[in-house]
């Protein structure tokens, strides 16, 4: 029995589109982020909100990145 080859779960040819979107998601959080750290108090922001927010663009930042490396063919 021959071994299966490992292949990817996202197709390549999605790999431009993915990241597009994973990039466009994690800038918009990030903006987000910035903007809610402008414009509130120090007494009034809450620590949780600001982790949930800096993980949740932090996340999809390094994921639109990969795909974006993957999809110039730097396979990391």
């Amino acid at each position: 029995m021959a071994p299966k080859p490992i292949t990817s779960p996202v197709p390549e040819a999605w790999y431009p589109t993915v990241s597009v979107f994973m990039l466009s998601f994690g800038l918009l959080v990030t903006a987000s982020f910035f903007i809610y750290e402008a414009t509130s108090s120090r007494q009034n922001r809450i620590l949780a909100k600001e982790l949930i927010t800096g993980a949740i663009a932090s996340v999809f930042l390094g994921c639109g990145s990969l795909f974006l490396l993957l999809a110039s063919g730097i396979y990391v």
